[in-house]
C-alpha cells in the first residue's frame, strides 16, 4: 500500500468515526458478545486469516531486499528466479487469503446485520400504538439502517483491522530493527508528522461531513414532505412555490460549499502526507545508501527498509484512530440497544386461554384508562427532542361498563375527544386497561394470545389505511391463504368488484401511497373487503363513513351491511342516522357513559343524545333548505 493510499484510508476512517467521549461500558460489550456468539467460529477463523495475511505482507519486502542483494553480489541466476517465484507465490496466497478474508468478513457482518435488524424489527412490532404516535419514523428507520451498519463495522472492519495492524506493526518493527535500528528509530521520529495531521484533519472532515449530512437530511425531509401526495396538494393550495424553491436552493448551496471545502481539505491533507512520505523515503534511501557505501548495510536491506516503511506507517496510523472507531461502534450498538431496552407495555400471557366457538359477546367491565407517559413508551432521541414530554398518566376513561350480546350492535356517540376511539382501541388490545376488564366471550383480552385477538376482531378506521402495494397484497394482509375466487367474492360483497375489473391491472393495480390512487369511498370499501376476508367474529367501526360524500357513504354503508351481518359490532358514528337500528346506543362524554338505550328511548329521554340528534338534523334541514 502506498503512503498516499494510507493517507486517504486513514482520513476516511477517522472522518466517518464518531469520537464519543462517554465512558467505556462493559455492559454494552457483554451484550455485543451475545450477538457475536452465534458467529464465534467464523470470527475465530477470520482473525487467524487476518494474522496470516499480515505476516505475508511483511515477508514480501524482505524477499525483495534479498533479490537486490543477490543481483549485486552476482549470485547464481537461479537464486534470483527462486526468490522471484517465492514473491509471486506469496502474492497469490496473500490475494487468495484477502478474498477469503473478505468473504468471512461479509458473512460475519451481514449475519450480524440480519440478527440485529430482525431483533429490532420484531421488538418494535410489539410496541404499543403510543410508541408510533410519538416516534419520528425517520429516526426509527435510521436505527435499523445506519446504526445497525455502524455496529456491524465493529466486527467486519475494526476488529480485523486492530488485530491485523498489531501483527503487522510488531513483525515490521522486529524486521526493521533487525536490519538497522538506527534507520528504524529515525523513521519513527517522523511518525507524529504523519499521525497528528491525520487526527486533526480527520476530525475536521468529520465535522464537515456531519454538517453536510444535516443539510442533506433537511433537504430530504423537505422533499419527502413536499413530494408526497398530500404534501404536494398542500403546497399547491396554500404554499409558496417560489419561497419553497428559494429555501431548497439555499440548503443545496450550503451542501455545495461544504463539498468544495471538503474536497480542498482532502487534497491538502493527502498532498502534505504524501510529502511526508517522500521525506521519509528520502531519509531511508539517503541514510541507508550512506551505510551501504560504508559497507555496514547491504543494498538489498536499503530496499527492504524502504518497502517496510509503508508497512510500518500504515498500521501505526490505523491504530492511532482505533479508539475512535471502537467508540463509534459502541455508540451504534448502544443506540440499537436503547430501542431494545424499551419494554413493550402489552405482554403475551404465558398460558393463553382459548376463545369459545361461535359468535362472541363483548364486555367492558368498570374500565378505567390513562394513556402512558412518554418515558414509558418513547425515547427523546427517537422523538428528536431534548427531553421527553412529562405529561401523561391522566385518566381519560372513567368506570366504563357495557355489554354486547353475540350478534348485537353497540353504538358509541358523543363529542370529539370524549373517549370513543379510546374505547375502540382497548377492544383489540392496542392498549391495556388501567383497571377493570375487557372481555370477548367472557375471556379477558389479557388472557388471550395476540393471534387469537387478531383472528376474532376486525377493525375499520376512518382513514382507511392502505399500503403502497397492489390491491391483491392489501387484501392478502388479512388472509394470506385466500384464493383468487375468495378475493373476488369479498370485493363483490364490498361493492368494488366492477371497479377493480375495469382497471388495466385488476387485482395487481398498485394503490399508491396510503391508497391515494383510489377515492375515499373506494379506499374504505377496500378496507371493508379486507375485513370480510379476515372473517372476524367481532367488528369495530371507528367513524368509517365520517369523511365521505353522500354517494360514497351510501356505497360504504351497503358494504358495511355485509360486514356486520351476524357479527357482534361496536360502531362509533358521527352521523347519527347510521346507528338508529343499534341494539344499544351509548352516549360518551368526558370519558364516561352518560346515557344508554335505544334510539327511540334516548330521543324520548330528551338528554344529551336528543340534543346531538336535533343539532345534527337541524343543520341538515338548513343545508337542504339553502340548496332549494
Amino acid at each position: 500500500m502506498s503512503m498516499e493510499s494510507v493517507a486517504w484510508n486513514s482520513m476516511y476512517r477517522m472522518m466517518n468515526a464518531q469520537d464519543d467521549r462517554r465512558p467505556f461500558s462493559m455492559a454494552t460489550v457483554r451484550r455485543i458478545l451475545t450477538f457475536a456468539r452465534p458467529h464465534r467460529r467464523a470470527i475465530a477463523l477470520f482473525l487467524v486469516v487476518s494474522v496470516a495475511s499480515a505476516a505475508l505482507a511483511v515477508a514480501t519486502p524482505v524477499l525483495a531486499g534479498r533479490v537486490v542483494d543477490a543481483i549485486v553480489s552476482g549470485t547464481d541466476a537461479s537464486v534470483v528466479v527462486w526468490l522471484a517465484v517465492a514473491i509471486a507465490v506469496i502474492a497469490v496466497v496473500e490475494a487468495s487469503l484477502g478474498l477469503y478474508n473478505r468473504y468471512l468478513s461479509s458473512n460475519i457482518g451481514e449475519g450480524l446485520i440480519l440478527d440485529l435488524r430482525t431483533t429490532v424489527f420484531d421488538h418494535v412490532q410489539k410496541m404499543p400504538i403510543a410508541f408510533f404516535t410519538r416516534t419520528r419514523t425517520g429516526a426509527l428507520v435510521s436505527r435499523l439502517n445506519n446504526d445497525v451498519i455502524g455496529a456491524q463495522r465493529a466486527f467486519s472492519d475494526t476488529l480485523s483491522g486492530v488485530v491485523a495492524n498489531l501483527v503487522t506493526l510488531v513483525l515490521t518493527l522486529v524486521v526493521m530493527l533487525g536490519i538497522s535500528w538506527q534507520i528504524t528509530v529515525l523513521s519513527l521520529l517522523l511518525l507524529p508528522v504523519f499521525v497528528l495531521p491525520a487526527r486533526r484533519i480527520g476530525a475536521r472532515m468529520a465535522v464537515l461531513q456531519r454538517e453536510a449530512a444535516n443539510h442533506n437530511a433537511t433537504m430530504s425531509t423537505q422533499m419527502t414532505e413536499r413530494f408526497s401526495a398530500p404534501g404536494a396538494t398542500l403546497v399547491k393550495l396554500f404554499g409558496r412555490p417560489r419561497e419553497e424553491s428559494a429555501e431548497f436552493e439555499v440548503r443545496a448551496h450550503r451542501v455545495r460549499d461544504i463539498g468544495v471545502r471538503t474536497a480542498m481539505t482532502q487534497s491538502a491533507f493527502v498532498t502534505s502526507l504524501t510529502l511526508v512520505s517522500a521525506l521519509a523515503l528520502a531519509l531511508v534511501y539517503g541514510l541507508g545508501g550512506w551505510y551501504a557505501l560504508q559497507g555496514t548495510l547491504e543494498p538489498g536491506s536499503v530496499v527492504a527498509l524502504a518497502l517496510l516503511l509503508t508497512r510500518l506507517y500504515a498500521p501505526l496510523t490505523a491504530l492511532a484512530s482505533a479508539r475512535v472507531e471502537v467508540m463509534s461502534a459502541l455508540v451504534s450498538f448502544e443506540r440499537v440497544f436503547e430501542v431494545l431496552d424499551l419494554k413493550p407495555l402489552i405482554a403475551e400471557p404465558a398460558d393463553p386461554k382459548p376463545l369459545p366457538e361461535g359468535p362472541l359477546s363483548v364486555e367492558f367491565d368498570h374500565v378505567r384508562f390513562a394513556y402512558p407517559a412518554a418515558d414509558q413508551v418513547s425515547l427523546a432521541s427517537l422523538e428528536e427532542v431534548a427531553t421527553l414530554d412529562s405529561r401523561g398518566g391522566v385518566e381519560v376513561l372513567h368506570d366504563v361498563s357495557f355489554r354486547a350480546e353475540p350478534g348485537q350492535m353497540i353504538a358509541l356517540v358523543g363529542s370529539s375527544g370524549a373517549g370513543k376511539s379510546t374505547i375502540a382501541q382497548l377492544l383489540p388490545r392496542l392498549y391495556d386497561t388501567g383497571s377493570g376488564a375487557v372481555r370477548f366471550g367472557g375471556v379477558d383480552v389479557r388472557d388471550l394470545s395476540a393471534d387469537a385477538i387478531r383472528g376474532a376482531v376486525g377493525m375499520v378506521t376512518q382513514d382507511g389505511h392502505l399500503f403502497h402495494e397492489s390491491i391483491r397484497a392489501n387484501l392478502l394482509l388479512a388472509g394470506p391463504a385466500a384464493t383468487e375466487a375468495e378475493l373476488w367474492e369479498v370485493l363483490r360483497r364490498a361493492r368494488l368488484d366492477t371497479l377493480i375489473r375495469s382497471l388495466p391491472d385488476g387485482l395487481d393495480t398498485v394503490v399508491g401511497e396510503r391508497g391515494y390512487r383510489l377515492s375515499g369511498g373506494e379506499r374504505q370499501r377496500l378496507t371493508i373487503a379486507r375485513l370480510l376476508l379476515a372473517h372476524p367474529r367481532v367488528v369495530i367501526l371507528d367513524e368509517a363513513t365520517a369523511h365521505l360524500d353522500s354517494t360514497s357513504e351510501a356505497a360504504v354503508q351497503e358494504a358495511l351491511g355485509e360486514a356486520l351481518a351476524g357479527r357482534t359490532s361496536v360502531v362509533i358514528a358521527h352521523r347519527l342516522s347510521t346507528i338508529r337500528a343499534a341494539d344499544q346506543i351509548l352516549v360518551v362524554e368526558d370519558g364516561g357513559v352518560v346515557e344508554r338505550g335505544t334510539h327511540t328511548e334516548l330521543l324520548a329521554a330528551g338528554g344529551r343524545y336528543g340534543e346531538l340528534y336535533r343539532t345534527q338534523f337541524a343543520d341538515t334541514d338548513e343545508q337542504s333548505a339553502a340548496a332549494r
